[in-house]
């Protein structure tokens, strides 16, 4: 089992069961929401435990994101499907997953390029984003 938490303190997550490679996603709507690209890993509802009052925010018909009210903290990506989206800056040491590629790259911020022989998608890939190892 792995943990994490917002940045005060006031929202502790537990995931257990293995969790997704980490994916960035560098879509318009991540980019503002966190200042930069987001890096998350994902696990299904059922093996995410969540103490606290998380703020959810609809980013679109389809998703929410969750964050810490109190800090402000991005912590969370609420989606179709059966796996809850952790950002992985938000884990208490090491979670065991890495960075396995990039989403959205022709979103991408011109301030940055993406470095390293990752796979890379223009868009959406559920190759990357679905599976969980």
């Amino acid at each position: 089992m792995t943990g994490g938490s917002c940045l005060c303190g006031a929202v502790r997550y537990r995931v257990s069961g293995p969790l997704r490679p980490v994916i960035a996603c560098h879509c318009t709507q991540c980019r503002k929401t966190s200042g930069h690209h987001v890096a998350a890993t994902s696990a299904p509802r059922e093996n995410v435990e969540i103490e606290g009052a998380v703020t959810w925010y609809a980013s679109s018909q389809s998703a929410r994101r969750g964050f810490c009210g109190t800090c402000g903290s991005n912590l969370f990506w609420d989606g179709p499907g059966e796996n809850l989206g952790v950002f992985a800056g938000s884990f208490d040491g090491d979670p065991g997953v890495r960075l396995a590629g990039h989403i959205f790259c022709a979103d991408k911020g011109a301030y940055y390029e993406i470095e390293g022989d990752t796979p890379r998608a223009a868009g959406a890939d559920p190759r990357m984003t679905v599976q969980v190892t």
